[in-house]
């Protein structure tokens, strides 16, 4: 997926500041994708997840509030939803089952994160 066929697709923003939330949404809508979120916790994503009938990418922080996020990569790598995780930290920080998931590094090029979730 990039920026050229983003339009009509469903995208979760599971990030816990505001200002990088805010502007991943922003640049989203302005594609015409269907936003959805964002949320900033962990229970927050599972929930919202669990509820929402089509997703078709996500964006994902590691690190919510001092909380890893991969109960919700597990979720949604459950459900087959493509993913990229972003990260302040280095690699070391991500378990062994999740290494092939794309991921940028903060801070971040919004056309390198399209780029990777396709």
């Amino acid at each position: 997926m990039n920026e050229e066929d983003i339009a009509g697709r469903s995208i979760l923003i599971v990030e816990d500041e505001f200002f990088v939330a805010d502007s991943l949404s922003i640049l989203l809508e302005q594609l015409d994708a269907a936003v959805v979120g964002p949320v900033a916790d962990v229970g927050a994503a599972l929930e919202l997840i669990a509820r929402t009938e089509r997703l078709d990418g996500a964006i994902v922080d590691v690190n919510l509030r001092g909380k890893v996020a991969f109960p919700v990569v597990e979720a949604l790598a459950a459900r087959g939803v493509a993913m990229v995780l972003i990260t302040g930290y280095g690699s070391e920080l991500i378990p062994p089952e999740f290494s092939a998931i794309p991921r940028c590094t903060k801070p971040f090029q919004f056309s390198e994160l399209m780029r990777l979730l396709g």
